[in-house]
C-alpha cells in the first residue's frame, strides 16, 4: 500500500533500511508501500488466444513429469526445461511471464499459495473494493454535500457481511483472470514452494523434482510485518491480512502507524461507524508524505472524523482479548523509552509496515545473503552474492529486493528483467527509473505523489549545487470539481527553474490516483516543464489541475524543438 511508507509504532529491534519496514528512524527515501499494477489481461481474457505464436511452438512440461538428481547441483544443467522460471504469481511475477512470453521465451510460474500474489488476495484489490464501501458511505452520509447537489437521500447503512463478500469476490474474479490469462499464453503454472538448489535449479514442492531455467527471477513478495512485543490472534488483534476480510467493524480500533496502510483502513472504518486512535512513532502523523500535503491531509482526513491519535510513542506490548478484557496497548515514549500511557480499545491493526518474504528460497546455496531479508540487487535487478558479485542468470524484482514496494513497481521490475535477459544480447538495456513510479494513497479524497519531496528536492538541490523551486494550484480553481462540489485539494510541483526538470509532483484531492500518471511519464520521459507545459487538456476535466500547475512554474529555459511539424487542419 507501495513514495512514504507505513511506519510502526512499535519498540522493536528491526533496524531499517531503505525501502524496509520502519518505525523509529528519519527516513532518507520515501518509498515503502504497496498499490496495484494489475495488466490489462487480469480484466479481458478474450483477446489473449492470438498472442502466444512464439510459446505455442514449445511442449508443455510439468513440475510432476521433471526428476533430476540432486546431488550436481553445483554447475549449470546442459540444457533446460524452460527459458525462464518464476519463482512467486503476483503481480511482478505475472507481468515478467507476460512480457517474456511476448518475447518468445517458453515461461513458467512457481507459486506456493495462490495466483495473483498479496496485491490481488490480500492486499491492493480487496482493499480498493472496501473503500469503494467507504466511499459510497461518505456521499450519502454527507447531508451537506448532497443538499448543495439538490439531493435528498435517506438514512443510508450498510451488511458487513455483504461488504466483505464484495472485497472476497473481486478479489477471486481478478485471480481466476490472471491465472486464465498464463494458461493461455502457454505459461506453466508449477504448484509449490520454489527452492533454488544451485544454479539455474528450482525444486517445487516438497518432493524431488527440479526444474532447470536458463533464467530465474525471484517474486516472492512480502508479508506484513509485526514488530516485537505485538500478540496478533488474527480476531482483535490483526494485521491487514485479516482486515480485508472485515469479518467485525469493531466500535473503537487502535491503528499502530499511519503510512498509506494506516490511513486507507481508518478511511473504511471510520466511514462504517468505527472510532480510530492512531499510534505513530514519529512526532507528526503520515511522516513520509510531502510535509505541506500531510499537513492538508490530516486537516480534512483526520481532524474532522472520529480519530485520536499519539504520537512520538511506541505500542510496546499489545495483548489480544481475552476473558471478557479488552486489547491491552502499552505505549512508551519513542524517545526515553519510559511508560506513557495504556489504551484499552475493543481492536488493534498493526499496520507497520511488510517485509520482504524470501526465508527458505535457499539463497544460501548461490551464496546470495539477504539483508534483513531483502535480496540485493543493482540497477537492472541482478542478483549480487555476498561478495558483492553478480550470481550469473538470476533476477530478483518487486517487494523481495526492497527497491520501492509498490505491486506495479513489482510488474516494472518484471519486465525491465526480462528486457535485460531477452535484449541486451542484442545491444539494448533497459534500467527502471523508480524516481518515476507514482504511488497513491485512496483515502476519501484521495493522496498521490512521484518523485521527491520538497524537503528531498531542497537536500539534492544543495548537494548538487541547483536551485529548486515550488508551483502549486488548488482544486478550487477547477471548474470540473467545483462542479462535483469537491474543490477541497492540492496539486504541488517540485522543479528545476534553470532547466525544468520536474523533481516531484503531489495531488491531494478528487481522483488524485488517475491525476497522477501524466507527472510521473514527464519524469520517466525526461520531459521538461517548458514542453509539457503547450499540452492540450480537455475542458472542463481535472486534467487541467495538472494543465494549470505546468503553466504556474517558472522556468528560464526555452521550449525544445518539437518532434514533428504541427499538421494544418
Amino acid at each position: 500500500m507501495q513514495s512514504p511508507v507505513s511506519l510502526s509504532s512499535s519498540a522493536s529491534s528491526y533496524a531499517p533500511t531503505i525501502s524496509a519496514p520502519r518505525h523509529c528512524f528519519p527516513l532518507t527515501t520515501p518509498f515503502n508501500l504497496r498499490f496495484c499494477g494489475l495488466r490489462r489481461e487480469a480484466f479481458a481474457l478474450t483477446s489473449l488466444q492470438h498472442r502466444s505464436p512464439h510459446n505455442r511452438s514449445f511442449p508443455r512440461t510439468h513440475s510432476n513429469a521433471i526428476s533430476a538428481a540432486l546431488s550436481d547441483n553445483g554447475t549449470p544443467p546442459k540444457s533446460f526445461d524452460y527459458d525462464l522460471l518464476i519463482i512467486g504469481a503476483g503481480v511482478g511475477g505475472h507481468g515478467a511471464a507476460l512480457h517474456a512470453v511476448e518475447k518468445g521465451l517458453k515461461t513458467a510460474i512457481v507459486e506456493g499459495d495462490v495466483v495473483g500474489g498479496t496485491c490481488v488476495n490480500r492486499g491492493c484489490v480487496p482493499s480498493k473494493a472496501l473503500l469503494a464501501v467507504s466511499g459510497r458511505m461518505r456521499e450519502l452520509r454527507n447531508d451537506h454535500h448532497l443538499k448543495s447537489l439538490g439531493l435528498q437521500v435517506s438514512a443510508a447503512g450498510y451488511d458487513r457481511q455483504a461488504v466483505a463478500d464484495h472485497a472476497n469476490n473481486l478479489a477471486s474474479k481478478i485471480r481466476g483472470n490472471l491465472t486464465n490469462s498464463l494458461k493461455a499464453l502457454g505459461v506453466d503454472i508449477l504448484t509449490g514452494f520454489g527452492t533454488i538448489l544451485g544454479p539455474q535449479k528450482v525444486k517445487v514442492g516438497s518432493s524431488n523434482n527440479v526444474v532447470t531455467a536458463k533464467d530465474i527471477i525471484i517474486a516472492t513478495g512480502s508479508v506484513p510485518f509485526v514488530p516485537k512485543g505485538i500478540e496478533v490472534d488474527g480476531k482483535t488483534v490483526i494485521t491487514s491480512d485479516h482486515a480485508l476480510k472485515l469479518e467485525t467493524v469493531p466500535d473503537w480500533i487502535a491503528i499502530v502507524g499511519s503510512g498509506y496502510i494506516g490511513l486507507e483502513f481508518s478511511d473504511v472504518y471510520t466511514a462504517l461507524g468505527s472510532e480510530v486512535t492512531f499510534i505513530e512513532a514519529l512526532d507528526q502523523l503520515m511522516p513520509g508524505f510531502d510535509p505541506e500535503i500531510s499537513k492538508l491531509a490530516q486537516r480534512v482526513l483526520i481532524n474532522p472524523r472520529n480519530i485520536d491519535y499519539h504520537t512520538g510513542v511506541f505500542a510496546s506490548k499489545i495483548t489480544p482479548a481475552r476473558d471478557g478484557k479488552p486489547v491491552k496497548i502499552e505505549l512508551i515514549d519513542a524517545k526515553t523509552k519510559e511508560q506513557k500511557d495504556t489504551l484499552e480499545v475493543d481492536a488493534a491493526l498493526i499496520a507497520t509496515g511488510r517485509a520482504p518474504f524470501t526465508q527458505g528460497l535457499g539463497l544460501e546455496n548461490i551464496d546470495v545473503a539477504t539483508h534483513r531479508g531483502f535480496v540485493p540487487v543493482d540497477e537492472r535487478m541482478r542478483v549480487i552474492d555476498a561478495n558483492g558479485n553478480l550470481v550469473p542468470h538470476l533476477y530478483c524484482i518487486g517487494d523481495a529486493n526492497g527497491k520501492m514496494m509498490l505491486a506495479h513497481a513489482a510488474s516494472a521490475q518484471g519486465i525491465s528483467d526480462c528486457r535485460t535477459v531477452v535484449e541486451q544480447v542484442t545491444g539494448r538495456d533497459h534500467v527502471l527509473d523508480h524516481l518515476s513510479i507514482p504511488a497513491a494513497c485512496f483515502t476519501h479524497p484521495e493522496i498521490s505523489m512521484v518523485g521527491l519531496t520538497e524537503p528531498q528536492a531542497r537536500e539534492k538541490g544543495e548537494k548538487e549545487g541547483f536551485e529548486v523551486s515550488v508551483a502549486k494550484t488548488s482544486f478550487k480553481a477547477n471548474t470540473k470539481a467545483l462542479a462535483e462540489n469537491e474543490g477541497e485539494g492540492l496539486a504541488k510541483l517540485i522543479y528545476r527553474p534553470d532547466n525544468g526538470e520536474i523533481l516531484g509532483v503531489h495531488i491531494f484531492g478528487l481522483h488524485a490516483a488517475d491525476l497522477i500518471h501524466e507527472a510521473s511519464n514527464a519524469i520517466a520521459l525526461g520531459t521538461r516543464i517548458q514542453d509539457i507545459k503547450f499540452a492540450v487538456h480537455a475542458h472542463p476535466t481535472l486534467s487541467e489541475v495538472l494543465d494549470e500547475l505546468f503553466k504556474a512554474a517558472k522556468v528560464e529555459a526555452q521550449a525544445s524543438s518539437p518532434v514533428k511539424e504541427p499538421i494544418a487542419v
